[in-house]
């Protein structure tokens, strides 16, 4: 959990903390440099080491906090080495399967081929390509066994724009004040049991802020034991209640504080970790209903579902905007999912169930051809911000997120609650259909609705026959039995091997069609009651004869019972 505020300093006080964020910079910059060349050998005894010499020239707790961040961030660089080493293996695999191809080949899903290049002069830029990926996996395998990484305080694309500053439309000067306040260190690790949460940076339930300076500025100290006290006072808007609480029972909360050179303004920033939440039972999250969501490029789809199944009130739409900075496209996502939470809230509803989407792997020209448009607007897609997001301020508010197979929904939501849940007055559009299959397949029920037959051909005859069936009954998702046979002309002999063949999430690529209907033995009751036969000729199986005309039924007739006489001298 982490919350923002705006310190409105003073002159002076912006003087101050410049200097000591300045100060603890270098020694941070160091550090971080030290760990990096210890590499993999890095060991509890070796922390120790680092942080007694921090201690020597700042303080025993900002050399804590130094060492903490310094260790935080090379385990970051760490995973982001072992991602990328991932990505070069998976876009090294795809371009030797395609170069395997031949020219113009046609990819065959069913037996696992992609499609080859369109042309020579493609062909051969991509053999050019994989040497050069090749090349780059090697190093980065070196980098990984070796425990190397690259990392730089300050960030890799501000030490870039420095030779780039035309560009950039940045001066030098701009450019340095920039990179000076990205490299300040005024971080502070919270502890629980000292006063407020945290003895280095103290901020009281009033709003003072109070910094425990190092040993060399400690000539700026305007309070005693070598503290400066800001003349700026902070005031949490956001989750004020919850941060105050936490302080005034001397847990721990961290702080950071950082100057954004663009506005010339100094924040800080208060976080602590929360409890793990337990995790609800899927059975007694869903007791209410479910909120189905099916997420878009500029907009939520959503739509309420009882227990059975059952679309409840109106479709709603949340949209965004993701043009823009950062920061503003992180604020429309957020404004969204509020507006998502309340609506499942009034609705009732205690889950919200969503696709298990990732578009990692579907960025890249091997996949998606030369269809740019299309691989902007994947690579633009918020899929794992939206679920962290969403996940995250879900708990706040009591709410279980669900994550489903998307497998298929937005196909059979389309084809089968779209056109049944227009009306009139209500234009359902094929998201809010995806939608009602994203809700229906958490809850457990089959996406895909079995139609009624014509009036004549329904098994009781001028009756409903059952279009839903409940999650438990067998062969729900599964179409009438066909009697193979001549005579009904309907399924030939021998067909229907596949029968009720379909995946737990009932994905598509099975056959409809379904196995042989053999009849049941004769039932042990009856067998007391039958006559027995004169003569062997009686024995004789013979065809029912129908009339043409004469209605027929799905049901099957009980088979002559067998000769004892024939049984008795076989």
């Amino acid at each position: 959990m982490a919350i923002r505020d705006r310190l409105r300093v003073s002159q002076a006080d912006a003087v101050v903390l410049a200097e000591v964020g300045v100060f603890l910079g270098s020694p941070a910059c160091g550090d971080l440099a030290a760990r990096s060349r210890q590499g993999l050998a890095h060991d509890a005894a070796g922390w120790a080491v680092r942080k007694r010499t921090l201690t020597g020239s700042s303080s025993a707790r900002w050399a804590g906090s130094i060492t903490k961040a310094t260790h935080d961030q090379w385990a970051l660089a760490r995973r982001g080495q072992a991602a990328h080493e991932v990505w070069l293996r998976g876009q090294i695999a795809s371009i030797e399967a395609r170069l395997a191809r031949p020219l113009g080949a046609k990819a065959d899903r069913r037996v696992g081929l992609v499609r080859g290049y369109g042309s020579r002069v493609e062909w051969h830029a991509k053999s050019r390509r994989l040497h050069a990926l090749k090349a780059r996996l090697e190093r980065v395998e070196a980098d990984w066994a070796a425990g190397r990484v690259r990392v730089v305080r300050g960030g890799k694309q501000l030490a870039r724009t420095r030779h780039h500053l035309d560009q950039a439309q940045l001066s030098e000067e701009a450019w340095r004040e920039w990179w000076q306040a990205a490299r300040m260190f005024l971080s502070a690790d919270g502890e629980s049991g000292k006063r407020f949460g945290n003895e280095t940076i103290r901020i009281t339930d009033t709003g003072q802020v109070c910094l425990k300076l190092p040993a060399p500025p400690a000539h700026l100290a305007n309070a005693p034991h070598g503290r400066y006290v800001l003349d700026a006072t902070v005031a949490f808007q956001h989750r004020g209640g919850e941060w105050r609480d936490r302080i005034m029972a001397n847990r721990a909360v961290a702080y950071r504080i950082h100057h954004d050179t663009v506005r010339d303004r100094w924040y800080v920033t208060a976080s602590w970790q929360r409890a793990a939440i337990p995790v609800l039972p899927l059975q007694a999250a869903l007791t209410q209903g479910v909120v189905g969501v099916d997420m878009n490029d500029d907009h939520l789809a959503a739509w309420r579902l009882d227990v059975h199944g059952n679309p409840v009130g109106e479709p709603q739409r949340f949209f965004y905007d993701l043009s823009g900075t950062t920061a503003h496209r992180d604020a429309q996502i957020r404004h969204a999912l509020t507006r998502l939470l309340h609506h499942a809230r009034r609705g009732g509803a205690a889950a919200i169930a969503i696709e298990d989407l990732d578009f990692a792997d579907g960025r890249c020209r091997e996949r998606h051809g030369r269809n740019k448009r299309f691989r902007r607007l994947l690579s633009r897609f918020p899929t794992a911000k939206l679920k962290a997001r969403l996940v995250s301020m879900a708990a706040e508010q009591d709410i279980a997120i669900v994550a489903v197979d998307p497998a298929y929904t937005s196909r059979w939501g389309a084809q089968h609650w779209q056109k049944p849940l227009t009306t009139p007055t209500r234009k359902t559009t094929r998201h809010d259909a995806a939608a009602v299959a994203i809700a229906r397949r958490a809850l457990g029920h089959p996406i895909r609705r079995r139609t009624t037959p014509p009036r004549n051909d329904q098994s009781d005859r001028y009756g409903h026959r059952t279009v839903q069936a409940r999650p438990g009954t067998p062969g729900r998702e599964e179409t009438r039995p066909h009697i193979p046979g001549p005579r009904t002309r309907c399924v030939p002999p021998g067909s229907g091997a596949k029968a009720g063949d379909q995946c737990a999430q009932h994905r598509s690529g099975h056959t409809a069609e379904h196995g042989l209907w053999q009849q049941d033995s004769l039932p042990l009751s009856l067998q007391g009651t039958v006559r027995p036969a004169r003569s062997p000729r009686d024995c004789t199986a013979r065809p029912i004869r129908r009339s043409r005309y004469a209605p027929t039924t799905r049901r099957q007739a009980v088979a002559p019972p067998e000769c004892p006489d024939a049984a008795a001298s076989s």
